[in-house]
């Protein structure tokens, strides 16, 4: 309110403020005029031809029986905001109240719009953060129109977020939720996304003659068809990219493989190799190729300079004959698997492991089932931001409630899988200001094609989930935390972190919004050996693939994970760069014997197909 106050203050006529009216500039309205108005139609109408075929290929898979899993998601949104309205109304004063502070702030912007149409020199009522990148043309402030949208469409979506915030008599998971879906809405009508209310794109529209519309109804189309009848959004020119080609290159082969997946062992690079090999466990909801997207950006390529033996798995796009394969097959099929087959080739029976994401997860339940059995198969453990205590999971924890579960595990047993869109629509979802909108207006309003962009045509790339190891993932670790509670049960075993007693390097984004730094501290506490808590600059992908030549970022190192996280980054220590070189000297302390090169699959396994296998081509 004393913004508003201020604003009382202040003339209200170019008169009052000494200006004078002829003086004061006219908004350029000529930008936005129909330049060729014949041209204009002509393309409007084939517009709406296009915009047709975009329908019809929403409608056709429907009509076919295409089940239209939206609709849960809807119902979901409609009782999480049932719940929040009926705090608000269930109290007519609190009703009355709320009402009135969004009319109060509605009645200012017009009278400061009024005073800024006359000439008056006016601080907007409601500007945007400094952060948000979509009211960066100079027109959102000086032309009138523009800026009362912007104002207005700032006040709403900042009142509907605080009576979210402020129904406090509604428990946390619905109000987390609330805020979720009001994020995905208010990002969704931001004017920003419009031709008719961003000044940026009706330029370029009355500059065209619509034609950008043209193209982009017909990518729509085009990428509707695509995704079945969903629309999947197209984030890079992924024409220009091939698997082994230009992508995924590092000179490797399949060594190993079962229905569930295929082990990668990479050709060394040096003379003289790490005694210990070293075994990467990826996650199953992504490919394993984002830590080898090209030369330059390769993890792997740059851990077989260092001297490793490398060995990654890789694992399968799973279809519904594999839906039954459940938590314990990707342990016992995945993590065990490869361990008894980097034993056949090179004789070691232990690794240097390194898990990433819920590959990480899956790792450390692997761990702890081992434990269970009174063995050890890990000389030292890298996570890359991965969770086992779920606490602070983040937004993802917004999809994860009893209903919405049940409703889950059903879509899910009808065909066996969770389609890999729907992950990736979730991903999406997330940052969807940076990861959804954007590309909307690119492709759909302006009718240019995304640039080629390695990392997205990876982020493309999704995966399928099958039903029992989802399932069991979703309720053991995000519903209930049974690992971290120490409730998880594995082949009639308890798992116990704090059974793991190895040396184990824990490293957190510090932007990460998937598994966030805060989750991934709590879960350091819980290991029962001795942990080396890493903090990198940036987030969930950037914070790891993050090359020494390239100089980004920074990581932070602080001692043990005691107190709270806020405790712990009070007192560390910033070091410019990639953690990956303060990686390999932890590696090295553990363990510095070398021995020569090894041949591929050694003397017991015959390599099978070049990396990076068939496994990793495989989409649906």
């Amino acid at each position: 309110m004393a913004n508003d106050k201020k604003n009382q203050d202040k003339p209200s006529t170019p008169e009052q403020a000494g200006i004078d009216p002829d003086a004061v500039p006219a908004p350029n309205f000529v930008q936005y005029m129909v330049h060729d108005p014949e041209k204009f139609v002509t393309n409007f109408a084939r517009v709406v031809e296009e915009a047709g075929k975009a329908a019809s290929a929403y409608l056709k898979p429907r009509e076919n029986g295409k089940a239209d899993n939206s609709t849960e998601t809807v119902n979901q949104m409609v009782r999480t905001f049932g719940q929040i309205g009926e705090y608000w109304t269930s109290d007519p004063q609190r009703a009355l109240d709320a009402q009135s502070r969004l009319w109060g702030r509605y009645i200012d912007l017009w009278g400061q719009s009024v005073r800024k149409m006359a000439g008056a020199h006016e601080n907007d009522i409601e500007p945007p953060s400094q952060t948000d990148k979509r009211f960066k043309d100079p027109e959102w402030e000086t032309n009138p129109f523009f800026d009362f949208v912007k104002q207005l469409y700032l006040i709403t979506s900042n009142w509907a977020h605080d009576m979210v915030d402020e129904a406090d008599e509604v428990d946390e998971h619905t109000r987390h939720k609330a805020q979720f879906y009001l994020d995905q809405i208010v990002n969704a009508i931001s004017p920003s996304n419009y031709v008719i209310t961003n000044p940026e794109l009706l330029r370029e529209t009355m500059q065209n003659d619509g034609e950008n519309l043209i193209k982009g109804m017909r990518m729509l189309a085009e990428d509707i068809q695509a995704g079945g009848g969903d629309l999947v959004i197209r984030q890079s020119d992924n024409s220009v990219f091939e698997l082994g080609k230009n992508i995924a290159v590092t000179e490797g082969k399949v060594v190993a493989q079962n229905d569930l997946c295929q082990l990668i062992q990479y050709e060394a690079k040096t003379d003289k190799v790490l005694k210990t090999p070293l075994l990467i466990c990826p996650p199953w909801i992504n490919k394993f190729y984002i830590l080898d997207l090209n030369e330059k950006k390769s993890f792997i390529k740059w851990c077989v300079e260092q001297g490793h033996t490398v060995f990654v798995i890789s694992w399968a796009n799973p279809n519904e004959k594999l839906k039954d394969k459940d938590f314990f097959d990707y342990i016992q099929e995945g993590v065990l698997f490869s361990l008894d087959a980097i034993q056949k080739a090179t004789g070691e029976r232990k690794v240097n492991a390194i898990g990433y994401c819920v590959g990480g997860t899956l790792l450390a339940t692997a761990m702890a089932y081992m434990a269970s059995k009174r063995t050890s198969r890990i000389a030292t453990c890298t996570f890359f931001t991965t969770q086992v205590d779920f606490t602070h999971a983040g937004d993802l924890k917004v999809f994860v409630d009893e209903d919405q579960l049940v409703e889950l595990e059903e879509q899910m047993n009808r065909v066996g899988y969770l389609d890999g869109k729907s992950m990736a629509g979730a991903f999406n979802m997330l940052r969807s200001n940076d990861l959804i909108w954007p590309y909307f207006i690119n492709n759909y309003m302006r009718g240019k094609e995304p640039f080629p962009f390695d990392l997205l045509y990876w982020n493309s790339d999704s995966t399928r989930m099958t039903a029992a190891n989802h399932a069991f993932y979703l309720r053991n670790c995000y519903l209930n935390n049974s690992l971290a509670k120490g409730e998880m049960e594995i082949d009639g075993c308890k798992m116990d972190l704090g059974k793991i007693k190895v040396p184990i390097y824990n490293l957190a984004a510090k932007e990460d919004h998937i598994a966030p730094a805060q989750s991934v501290f709590l879960g350091s506490k819980l290991f029962g050996g001795p942990v080396d808590f890493v903090l990198s600059g940036s987030g969930h992908i950037a914070g790891i693939v993050n090359p020494p030549d390239k100089q980004k970022y920074q990581f932070w190192r602080g001692g043990p994970t005691e107190g709270t996280f806020e405790d712990w980054k009070d007192k560390a220590i910033e070091t410019a760069g990639s953690w990956w070189p303060d990686w390999q000297k932890w590696i090295e302390d553990h363990g510095k014997a070398q021995v020569d090169a090894r041949a591929i699959g050694g003397t017991n396994l015959e390599p099978i197909e070049d990396a990076p296998g068939s496994y990793v081509k495989k989409r649906y």
